[in-house]
């Protein structure tokens, strides 16, 4: 069970046309590694390293167990994982990960999307509609996305939605065999008033998403 206390706005159920996002479910587990394992030349550059190859750490059995830890963690209040689906086929993830209460109520923003739908604006509207759910129903005040200077869609990406980058962190995260140099973007609950998709819809009229 979710404790409210713990994790207001959890779980959810997040749409807007043909994107839906939902809390991660066991019976995408041959989904998602169908997925995974097709896009690995794509997202390998930005994942975190690990000891073993991309094909082992996307079976079934590996979603499973990722499902299962981040259900505890969410069950904890410490984390928002979403599946993204586009007409119905799962095409991506975006987490709310280390989410912290108190005084701070901020959280790290991370996601990634199936190279089969890319530049549609599925990824930026999976993102709009996440960030306005955690600074809505789940209160938080600031959301942070650390970016390889590397990648620049996704700095495009976040900057469309009114992040704003507060600075280099000098070989932050262990990515891809090596220690990366990352971008700190970030925005906070009140930098938007009228929400993060009335600001996807303003500077993308007309993007496509189905």
């Amino acid at each position: 069970m979710i404790d409210p206390d713990l994790h207001p706005g959890w779980p959810a159920i997040l749409s807007w046309g043909p994107v839906e996002l939902h809390p991660l479910r066991r019976r995408d587990a041959v989904e998602w590694s169908r997925v995974r394992s097709a896009n690995e030349d794509w997202l390998r550059p930005w994942e975190p390293t690990a000891t073993v190859g991309w094909q082992a750490r996307h079976t079934p059995a590996a979603y499973r167990a990722m499902r299962r830890m981040m259900a505890r963690r969410a069950r904890l209040g410490t984390s928002l994982p979403f599946a993204v689906r586009h007409e119905g086929r799962l095409v991506g993830q975006v987490t709310v990960d280390n989410v912290v209460r108190g005084a701070l109520r901020a959280g790290y923003l991370g996601y990634w999307i199936d190279r089969s739908v890319a530049g549609r604006g599925i990824a930026s509207l999976a993102v709009a509609l996440v960030c306005d759910h955690a600074f809505g129903p789940v209160g938080l005040h600031r959301l942070q996305a650390d970016i390889r200077p590397e990648n620049l869609p996704s700095q495009r990406l976040v900057e469309r939605l009114g992040f704003q980058q507060e600075g280099l962190l000098r070989r932050y995260l262990d990515i891809d065999g090596a220690w990366r140099d990352h971008l700190a973007y970030a925005l906070l609950a009140d930098d938007l008033p009228r929400g993060v998709l009335d600001r996807w819809q303003a500077t993308a009229p007309g993007r496509p998403v189905d």
